[in-house]
């Protein structure tokens, strides 16, 4: 397989990308948004640790969903789609998540998603604050059940106790680009708003995990 030169046109506003020879890949699929069930749909499950789980459960439409566990690798690869395939072209995340020395992420993510020309792809994601999540927050692979049980671990959370993460979750501006891709990508469900009171329900509720 051989690829084109790609030329970033930057100064326009626009990225003109050749792809490979022989590539197939397409972008995301369309998809009509989805909604998230709201807190009070949960109130008529009685058992606290039920209910705890069931909020998390919904939360975790969005928590699992490959938009947001395609920066969460265990091996350094960020992963692209739906289907999670290994970055193309191959980059590594580096000992801060920013990409190595001589290739930042920044290289191709600007700090707001980047319509391209002439590619298989419709945009280049992009955010002020993007990067590679830790080793530590690995949950590409992961059930959710163990996804809970990290996000409620300081030594695999960032150091964040329950309400930080919950801020974290519901306005950190980062977690909010999964809500808006960029063109070609299925946004993940719901809103970021609804995100967050499904997360503060489960916090309140004693913040019980599925099983892994």
């Amino acid at each position: 397989m051989r690829c084109h030169r790609f030329v970033l046109l930057l100064s326009c506003g626009v990225v003109a990308l050749a792809g490979c020879r022989g590539s197939t890949r397409a972008p995301d699929a369309p998809a009509s948004p989805e909604v998230l069930r709201p807190v009070a749909s949960f109130s008529n499950i009685e058992n606290k640790e039920a209910r705890s789980v069931a909020l998390f459960l919904e939360a975790g439409r969005v928590i699992a969903h490959p938009r947001c566990t395609n920066c969460h690798p265990a091996d350094g690869r960020p992963r692209q789609g739906m289907e999670q395939h290994a970055h193309v072209p191959a980059v590594v995340g580096g000992a801060d998540g920013h990409g190595p020395p001589g290739l930042p992420c920044t290289s191709c993510h600007q700090a707001t998603n980047t319509p391209t020309v002439g590619a298989t792809v419709a945009s280049i994601p992009g955010n002020p604050k993007w990067a590679l999540a830790p080793v530590e927050m690995a949950w590409v692979g992961h059930s959710l059940g163990a996804i809970c049980e990290q996000l409620k671990d300081p030594k695999r959370n960032g150091g964040k106790d329950l309400a930080a993460l919950q801020h974290h979750m519901a306005k950190d501006e980062l977690v909010g680009w999964g809500w808006n891709p960029g063109p070609g990508r299925q946004p993940v469900p719901g809103t970021q708003a609804a995100f967050g009171e499904l997360f503060q329900a489960w916090v309140d509720s004693g913040a019980y995990c599925p099983a892994p």
